[in-house]
């Protein structure tokens, strides 16, 4: 893999925004950023609105939503697949693991609650979710009895639930991974297991199997609660904790500011020479809402908000683009 440059640059912002949090989501739909959940002080959810921000005129609304709203979380998830935002799981205002799926349709601007109980994937939160065409897929994070590792997915054409194979004791429970599809598998990447990893395993959807792979290359140091996602056969990482806090989740830890494409077929690593055009640097942080996204006619990360190393909690939006050859 050639060296390629990523080029930040920071976004404006218009109207009234979701304001400063950490440990929320976003998902995106053409060219619109809805963003839910999160925490201004540790453990506490902020609120419930689903909050709209447009990439062309880049203004802030809220959804006039209708329906079965989720009440406030943090440690939430969300992907869209269509035009339909799923969310799931994260921790309520008491503190308690939840295992809700709610979808919301873009186009009606409706929440739906689709399962609970103990259909699906058990309670939990800061676990992490990612999407394909047809599945949304929910891996490990913080349950009910510890960390978990086990692999779910949601059909949203049936509209059922599968449990995945086991990854097994190799790949031990956490909180705070990375998970992506790329080259038909599902790939999960570090994450916090009591301390932070730097391993790196993947599930081949076709054949149902796991494997855990070594890495080779510029290889990042082991880290939690940062942003990936897959452009093309590459896994780009940026940021998360890379040292916790003595005070747990009442404390922000050591961030990183880097950022990392993994290529998924020669499984080596690179870090990445990222500039900025305009407006400035990310700089560390971690537990940041992120989402592929396109700007401009340019693929590339959008990142929003987070916690700081001054465990301040951030309101800025960031897009890092990459150069074409990367997607090759």
């Amino acid at each position: 893999m050639a060296i390629v440059h990523g080029s930040w640059v920071k976004l404006d912002q218009r109207g009234t925004g979701q304001g400063a949090r950490s440990s929320h989501a976003i998902a995106i739909v053409a060219q619109k950023v809805y963003a839910f959940g999160g925490e201004f002080v540790p453990r506490v959810p902020v609120d419930n609105n689903l909050h709209v921000f447009d990439l062309d005129s880049l203004t802030w609304s809220v959804a006039g939503a209708s329906g079965d709203t989720p009440p406030p979380r943090v440690g939430v998830t969300m992907v869209a697949v269509g035009e339909t935002i799923y969310v799931f799981g994260g921790r309520d205002s008491e503190h308690k693991e939840l295992n809700e799926l709610y979808s919301f349709d873009t186009r009606a601007n409706k929440w739906a609650l689709i399962s609970s109980g103990p259909i699906g994937p058990p309670h939990r939160s800061y676990h992490s979710m990612t999407a394909d065409h047809r599945h949304v897929y929910v891996f490990g994070g913080c349950g009910l009895a510890g960390r978990l590792n086990d692999l779910w997915a949601f059909d949203v054409v049936e509209n059922k639930w599968l449990e995945l194979p086991s990854p097994g004791e190799n790949c031990r429970g956490r909180g705070g991974p990375g998970l992506a599809v790329a080259q038909g598998k599902i790939w999960v990447v570090y994450g916090f297991a009591g301390e932070e990893m730097d391993d790196v395993h993947c599930f081949d959807l076709a054949h149902g199997t796991w494997a855990q792979v070594e890495t080779s290359g510029q290889k990042p140091t082991a880290r939690s609660v940062f942003c990936i996602f897959s452009n093309g056969k590459h896994l780009i990482v940026y940021g998360g904790e890379i040292d916790p806090s003595d005070q747990g989740h009442l404390g922000a830890g050591q961030f990183s500011g880097e950022v990392y494409a993994l290529d998924t077929e020669t499984l080596s690593w690179e870090r990445l020479e990222d500039k900025v055009d305009s407006g400035g640097h990310p700089g560390p942080r971690g537990w940041c809402a992120f989402a592929g996204a396109r700007r401009a006619g340019r693929d590339g990360l959008l990142v929003y908000g987070g916690n700081s190393p001054s465990n301040d909690r951030l309101d800025d939006i960031f897009f890092l683009s990459f150069s074409q050859e990367l997607a090759n």
